[in-house]
């Protein structure tokens, strides 16, 4: 279940990384990412059994481990790019870049040319299970053990550095992406000191190759959700944003109507851009937004608008003291004042006057005055 889930993620997580590599088709760290997580959805069906009985079925005994660890080794290249290109200048990047292919070349080549010189019976065996006494066996687990470890220990390196600089979410998926890289970079250390005391004809407890590869199946995992945890983070958070902003926005409703009631030209109408382009606007996901700012601010122009009508109010003691319910009572008063055409006074008085300097605390104060006015 585990394997099906981790394998959904890589899908979803590539499906919106090409989405945001066609809106930024010359941004090299996110093509980098891109690549990443395409070297690590393509390796990912190697793993599984029958897959891998298929395609060795049909290529040649040994097949599928070698797509896969080639896979692997593109997966760790391109996400060290990542951090070349979004530390470096483009030129410098690039050129890093390049040399970093050099060992990726020669890792490639060496784990592709180890199982000539291994017997055909050897090559359909896994890691826990295969004869490193072969050299063909022990070169292949070798060779791609060591580029991993390197490349993810150069990945760690980068992520350190960064996690001390960022915040928020970014900073908590900072560091799960360190633990799990550091994990990776353990579990290919131990993995490679395993392999070449088999190689020597040493003993090494199956356990031992079983907690080994249990770290690695921990990390994988882990990493996933460090990278994904900022982009989750953040839309949990203007999810919520979104629905505070819906409920103020019908909270606001009371006073709003009585307020464009009596001054419709008030009302805010956005310029139309021209057709179905409007609906993203007003209707899509931003639409909650702008319709809230728009009653906000179409209802505190009516309250200014009102203000002469208001006077009155200070007969009651300090504005700013006055119970919303007592506010909302003149406020209505001062409504049908303005609709029979009687004359303003000439002083002005401001209601719901914020405490503080935001925009949320004037909105809590127009959300009170609302509540009192739908209220009664």
């Amino acid at each position: 279940m585990l394997t099906i889930l981790l394998g959904a993620v890589l899908l979803v997580a590539l499906v919106r990384m090409i989405h945001q590599i066609a809106k930024a088709p010359y941004d090299r760290p996110l093509q980098a990412v891109t690549y990443c997580i395409l070297c690590a959805c393509l390796s990912f069906p190697m793993g599984l059994r029958s897959v891998a009985d298929d395609v060795d079925a049909m290529a040649g005994a040994g097949t599928t481990k070698l797509v896969q660890n080639v896979l692997l080794l593109g997966t760790a290249y391109w996400l060290m790019c990542f951090y070349l290109q979004s530390a470096s200048d483009p030129r410098s990047g690039r050129r890093r870049a390049r040399i970093e292919l050099i060992p990726l070349v020669i890792t490639a080549v060496v784990i592709t040319a180890a199982p000539l010189a291994t017997p055909r019976a050897a090559r359909t065996h896994v890691y826990a299970t295969a004869d490193m006494r072969v050299a063909g066996t022990a070169v292949f687990y070798l060779a791609a053990g060591i580029y991993l470890t390197y490349a993810l220990a150069m990945a760690l390196w980068w992520t350190l550095r960064y996690v001390g600089t960022a915040r928020g979410s970014l900073a908590v998926g900072l560091r799960l992406v360190a633990v799990s890289l550091a994990c990776m970079v353990g579990a290919g250390a131990l993995r490679a000191v395993l392999t070449l005391v088999r190689a020597g004809g040493g003993a090494v407890p199956p356990a031992v190759i079983t907690s080994v590869k249990l770290l690695l199946d921990l990390a994988i995992p882990l990493f996933v959700v460090g990278v994904l945890y900022p982009g989750v983070a953040d839309r949990l958070t203007a999810l919520r944003l979104r629905w505070r902003h819906r409920r103020a926005y019908r909270r606001l409703t009371p006073l709003w109507t009585a307020l464009h009631t009596a001054f419709p030209e008030n009302a805010l109408h956005p310029a139309p851009s021209g057709g179905w382009r409007d609906w993203p606007a007003w209707r899509g996901p931003l639409g909650a937004h702008r319709r809230y700012y728009r009653r906000v601010v179409e209802c505190r122009d009516g309250l200014v608008r009102l203000s002469p009508y208001l006077a009155p109010l200070t007969e009651a003691g300090p504005v700013g003291g006055l119970p919303p319910d007592v506010v909302a009572g003149h406020l209505r008063r001062a409504l049908r004042e303005y609709s029979a055409g009687v004359p303003a006074p000439s002083g002005a008085v401001a209601i719901a006057l914020p405490r503080g300097d935001s925009l949320d605390d004037d909105v809590h104060q127009l959300l009170l005055l609302s509540d009192a006015l739908g209220a009664a």
